[in-house]
């Protein structure tokens, strides 16, 4: 057997296919906490939704747009069914696009609970508290100060649950997850500023839509924003592996032959990010 190191120094240069290990596990620990309080979150919002009375048609009188602060009081002048129906779509879109990015890591890693897991984490946390927090801050919605908005929703409950937007936490973090699971899946592609770009797109559209139709103001949509990119963000964050469990599935060793010479392969993955 001839051993050829410039053969072998040159095949090491080489890139040697091989599936990027998975950045993300699941932990009994994480996701038993993070269960947890979608669990509550969702007891208490069921709870406290029971207890929110809708405004009677007497109540109306006494809103005034003069009463709500100059930064949201633009939102009091809206309403618009077609924006209310373009939120819902650009959010489906949102869903779909996520899919889109996640179903080939899913083939390719067969990580069939990890990712779906985090998806029902990333879209329930932010959706329960918000539904808890507006169920105790009732908050009246912009249309309800408009008079050209129609009667019937402002006299339902939901006319009371303005702070802050679902739709924007919602999308905000089903955005940033998407792009933060195609960064750590695919470090190297150059695709990467077009799904930040197309994933927030889809956000920003829905949280402008929600403010064209009248249902949230500013201040709900930002703070909407806030919490949902966070929760994208953080939620995978937690489910980050740190680092390999052993050298060995770092280590790739493979043997190599030209036809003229035999050699030895060996590929350390250093894997960070």
């Amino acid at each position: 057997m001839q051993l050829s190191v410039t053969q072998a120094q040159d095949t090491l240069s080489e890139p040697v296919p091989r599936l990027r290990p998975n950045p993300y596990q699941l932990s009994w620990k994480t996701d038993a906490t993070l269960l947890g309080i979608v669990a509550v979150s969702g007891a208490a919002s069921f709870l406290l939704e029971q207890q929110v009375q809708p405004f009677s048609q007497g109540d109306l009188s006494r809103f005034d747009r003069s009463q709500v602060n100059a930064f949201d009081r633009s939102a009091t002048y809206k309403w618009s069914p077609n924006a209310y129906r373009l939120s819902d779509q650009t959010l489906t879109a949102n869903f779909v696009a996520t899919g889109l990015i996640a179903v080939p890591t899913l083939i390719r890693h067969k990580s069939w609970a990890t990712i779906p897991l985090m998806y029902v984490e990333v879209l329930a946390l932010p959706t329960l508290i918000q539904q808890t927090v507006k169920n105790i801050v009732l908050r009246t919605r912009p249309y309800v100060y408009n008079p050209d908005a129609p009667l019937d929703p402002k006299l339902a409950p939901n006319g009371r649950q303005s702070f802050f937007s679902g739709h924007a936490g919602t999308s905000f973090a089903s955005a940033v997850f998407a792009a933060e699971l195609f960064r750590h899946y695919y470090p190297n592609s150059k695709l990467k500023p077009v799904v930040w770009i197309v994933m927030l797109g889809l956000a920003s559209t829905t949280s402008l839509m929600r403010y064209e139709a009248g249902y949230h103001f500013p201040s709900d949509i930002l703070v909407g924003a806030a919490f949902g990119s966070l929760a994208g963000w953080w939620i995978p964050k937690v489910h980050e592996v740190s680092k390999q469990n052993s050298i060995s599935r770092r280590l790739t060793i493979q043997p190599w032959n030209n036809g003229s010479a035999t050699g030895i392969n060996a590929r350390l993955l250093v894997f960070s990010r």
